[in-house]
């Protein structure tokens, strides 16, 4: 059996030398990418990466990204996926958090405050086979020496994903090789892959949608996996066309955009056999003949549950039929509490993730039976399966990115004459959540919260700002209702 990614990318790389891998306008053959990244591998060992190190990798999607991800994985390096979009201030909390020993930016563009002492390392032309320490430039020369990261056991960490951080700083869950491996096999036996299919997986890498879905995934099933730096809707069809694409990987702002945006000429002469996360519009009105439904996170083993749909098939749930998370896999168990939260157990070390990072600690984030609390609310079908109602969490989604709610708000909580803040979201037009800021205060200073707007990343940008008298809360220990925000008698509105 395989016992750790490093293993997996190089059995791939025998099996399917030829495989295309990267993005889809100019990929790679497969054997070509591990060559190079097995030359990075190397001089990430020259320049003390070691086994176990603790690396975080910063940047976008593109060809230089996926060969550093390959290259960590080889040195047997713990890769730590940040999300190049959050403000420097918030990344640089979370690096001091994380404490990596070094930190890759993919983009020197995209340069990062790095904490005092952690190596610092540009991979921005990786794909050029250099790297640059300082502004200097190291040439990658190819290498036959053994990867070390084939000694790395299943439960060593592989690497981490951090939350969404509804409630201060994102947190980092950890993530083992056997995590990454069961996923990998879970989702190419779920959707079927196999060398004839071409994996489209068009989601920022850093989320486990298109690393683990797409990339594992397509590693173990033997297919072609590629992405694309940016999604774009105009460009979706023609990409997914040109290239041959059978299978796609996407999440529900994706889909709705593209229901909203394409039409069925735009798709016209496609070979998608299959949609991963279903929606009946989209199999329909694209002529796709199967969808797959889902339930899961990033702590839940990636994923959770599925369920195969055919065009045309009757969900008969009261609900859209992307609800239905169907079926559990064979390593996990499940079950919902009293009140109806999904709780999730593994079978076998190594399905869930290993717990929470907080500086030096790591939060297991389990009860004493073993059962990881989702925070999201589910119901039971007549068969035994699972339907997803709605998140219990307080989490909110842009633009497919989940908002850091508590650093939104202390951003604008620094506005003296804002007495409080809150934020909260609903829904958009194109089926994604849309930011408003609920404030207390004696008026609204519109110049400074626009002004501060301006200093957040698009996702994070409230659409509104509303102010109310008061923030509802617990009358027992005054947390906030969040939820109730949306029922507060508003005294202004205004748009940023």
């Amino acid at each position: 059996m395989t016992r750790n990614v490093a293993e997996l990318i190089l059995s791939a790389s025998r099996r399917r030398p030829e495989a295309r891998i990267g993005i889809a306008e100019s990929p790679w053959q497969l054997g070509r990418a591990v060559s190079a990244s097995s030359g990075a591998a190397e001089a990430f060992r020259a320049l003390g990466v070691a086994p176990g190190s603790r690396v975080a990798l910063i940047g976008g999607t593109s060809m230089s990204y996926l060969l550093a991800w390959l290259a960590l994985q080889l040195a047997g390096a713990e890769a730590a996926l940040l999300n190049p979009q959050y403000p420097d201030d918030l990344l640089a909390h979370m690096l001091t958090d994380l404490r990596p020993e070094t930190v890759i930016c993919v983009r020197r563009s995209e340069a990062h405050t790095v904490p005092a002492g952690v190596r610092h390392i540009h991979a921005d032309d990786l794909d050029q086979m250099i790297l640059s320490i300082d502004g200097a430039p190291i040439a990658i020369e190819p290498s036959s020496r053994p990867p070390l990261g084939l000694r790395r056991n299943p439960l060593d960490t592989a690497g981490y994903m951090h939350t969404s951080g509804t409630s201060g700083v994102p947190k980092f869950c950890i993530q083992t090789h056997e995590y990454f491996l069961r996923l990998g096999r879970f989702v190419a036996d779920s959707l079927c892959l196999s060398r004839a299919d071409t994996v489209l997986a068009p989601l920022p890498m850093f989320h486990i949608n298109p690393l683990g879905y797409g990339v594992v995934g397509g590693l173990t099933g033997n297919s072609d996996i590629l992405t694309v730096s940016r999604f774009s809707a105009s460009a979706f069809w023609p990409t997914v066309v040109t290239t041959g694409t059978t299978v796609l990987i996407l999440h529900a702002p994706h889909v709705a955009i593209l229901n909203r945006a394409s039409t069925e000429a735009d798709a016209r002469d496609h070979r998608v056999r299959l949609v991963f996360y279903a929606d009946e519009a989209f199999l329909a009105r694209f002529a796709v003949p199967l969808g797959v439904s889902c339930y899961g996170s990033t702590e839940a083993g990636g994923l959770s549950h599925t369920w195969v749909w055919r065009q045309g098939q009757d969900a008969a749930l009261g609900e859209v039929i992307a609800r239905y998370g169907g079926r559990c896999r064979d390593d996990l168990t499940w079950r919902l509490n009293d009140a109806g939260e999904i709780l999730v157990k593994e079978l076998q070390a190594g399905t869930l993730f290993s717990g929470y990072v907080r500086g030096a600690d790591i939060d297991a984030a389990l009860d004493e039976d073993g059962w990881f609390h989702t925070g999201d609310l589910g119901r039971i079908d007549e068969v035994g399966n699972l339907i997803f109602v709605e998140r219990a969490s307080e989490s909110i989604r842009v633009k497919g990115e989940f908002v850091p709610i508590g650093y939104v708000e202390t951003t604008f909580a620094a506005i003296e004459s804002l007495e409080e803040v809150a934020l909260w979201r609903r829904p958009g037009e194109l089926g994604d959540d849309e930011l408003i800021l609920y404030a207390v205060g004696e008026t609204l200073p519109i110049d400074d919260l626009r002004r501060t707007a301006q200093t957040l990343p698009d996702f994070m940008r409230p659409r509104a700002v509303v102010r109310v008298a008061a923030l509802p809360r617990d009358t027992g220990v005054g947390k906030l209702r969040r939820r109730e925000l949306a029922d507060s008698p508003v005294l202004d509105d205004i748009t940023l």
